[in-house]
């Protein structure tokens, strides 16, 4: 029975090793992933280069949710991750301030420069008119 309680002593050992690595490599990998995505909400760049813009049309609704113009935009090649324009929104000066209409907007804005635009009051809208 000694031989037997040594095994068991080892195995459970070993497996609260086990364990502990793989909480600590998920807590690494949780932590990598939070910096990433709290690194791009201040310094998300353009898809494109001006050289290389391309004008997308997106038409906006007032039924869209935050996460549905995200996904929108993602659609047309305008930004990368809807999830982390949600969280972009929700912290600019321009969160809540999104206007229906149908924009013209550019590959090679950033998503700031694209809330601005689809922010701005009617009298001084930028909305396009029905040509890609």
């Amino acid at each position: 029975m000694t031989a037997g309680k040594a095994i068991l002593k080892v195995l459970t050992t070993s497996a609260t090793i086990l364990i502990w690595v793989l909480v600590v490599f998920y807590l690494y990998r949780f932590g990598q992933f939070a910096y990433d995505m709290g690194y791009r909400v201040f310094t998300e760049p353009a898809m494109t280069t001006e050289a290389e813009a391309k004008d997308k049309l997106v038409t906006i609704d007032s039924d869209m949710s935050d996460l549905d113009i995200g996904k929108e935009l993602e659609e047309k090649g305008l930004i990368d991750n809807h999830i982390l324009f949600v969280i972009q929104y929700k912290l600019s000066a321009y969160s809540g301030k999104i206007k229906d209409g149908t924009y013209t907007l550019s590959t090679s804005m950033t998503t700031k420069d694209m809330l601005k635009v689809m922010a701005q009051s009617d009298e001084d809208s930028t909305e396009s008119t029905e040509e890609e």
